[in-house]
């Protein structure tokens, strides 16, 4: 006696009417259906119960973690608390194709373009032809304007031209944000919790030069001792007076220099030693530069579940 089962229909379960001597023939015929029938309803609850197909699962984010970085005091650089940065902040892999279309991008936005030169219309001179054509056995010649001659115009000489290029804002956003990952993994990326400034009335402006040397012999910032660390960067969210005058003063320009967080570039952040940057600096990049990101990523959606010091016992 054929099998009850056999006779039930895969899909629809509709009991089949033919003879128990070609439940043979049609079970075969179901099993060569199966494949493309399980195609059509694996994204569905009933292909998931007939085939039991489990439901696509996405799989988890390996960077769906966070980065823990120490708030410093300035000028004493001692530890204060913890902060908590999402991983599209400060975990990025490193990718140097696109840090290298960024620095590409912007050293062409930095050149001038003025180099400029006259062609022989725009050079003072005669028109009139220097010699015959024919007869003098000499190479044919013009006027006195023409580029063979001296003090004649430049043939093909450069012009003023705009030398910038284009370049994608998201790919754009994405190498800052690879840059300021890069120095946190590699351990040279320091926040200070307030303002990175000197104190004016405890520092004399005679004795500024020797006090802000010693500050960066002793915090390992720049090129003192034998273990160079290179040219440091003080990043500050608006032009500190006191800090400025400091690093001009002598030969600690060799050792570190600030720049204000909207005249920083991505070249900046890659090369020279550490980078010192205010917390509200940091987070002001941040928030220029995540075009890529969605909503729900974007630090600002993550500030209450993120932003909560720790404080260091």
């Amino acid at each position: 006696m054929a099998d009850t089962n056999a006779l039930l229909h895969p899909i629809n379960g509709h009991r089949n009417n033919s003879s128990a001597g070609r439940s043979s023939s049609s079970s075969s015929s179901y099993t060569s259906i199966l494949p493309r029938t399980a195609r059509r309803h694996a994204h569905t609850a009933l292909g998931a119960r007939l085939y039991r197909i489990q439901p696509f699962q996405p799989a988890p984010n390996p960077f769906r973690q966070t980065a823990q970085i120490s708030l410093h005091s300035f000028p004493q650089f001692e530890p204060t608390s913890l902060i908590t940065y999402p991983s599209t902040h400060l975990l990025l892999p490193i990718r140097k194709d696109l840090l290298h279309r960024a620095v590409i991008f912007e050293a062409d936005a930095s050149r001038r373009g003025t180099a400029s030169t006259k062609w022989r219309s725009e050079v003072h001179g005669s028109n009139r032809k220097v010699r015959p054509q024919k007869g003098t056995g000499s190479a044919r010649l013009g006027d006195r304007k023409s580029p063979m001659l001296r003090g004649g115009g430049v043939a093909f000489g450069p012009k003023p031209r705009d030398f910038s290029t284009e370049l994608n804002r998201k790919i754009y956003d994405r190498a800052w944000r690879t840059a300021l990952s890069w120095r946190y993994k590699k351990g040279e990326l320091l926040v200070v919790e307030d303002q990175i400034e000197l104190d004016e009335g405890e520092v004399h402006e005679n004795s500024l030069e020797r006090y802000m040397e010693d500050l960066l012999r002793w915090n390992h910032i720049g090129n003192f001792g034998e273990k160079k660390h290179g040219k440091s960067l003080f990043l500050t969210l608006e032009k500190r007076d006191v800090l400025w005058k400091a690093l001009d003063k002598g030969h600690l320009h060799r050792h570190a220099r600030a720049v204000e967080a909207e005249w920083v570039d991505v070249k900046d952040l890659l090369e020279g030693g550490r980078v010192i940057v205010e917390k509200a600096a940091l987070e002001h990049i941040f928030e220029e530069h995540e075009s890529d990101l969605k909503q729900g990523d974007k630090l600002a959606a993550q500030m209450p579940e993120l932003y909560e010091e720790v404080e260091l016992a």
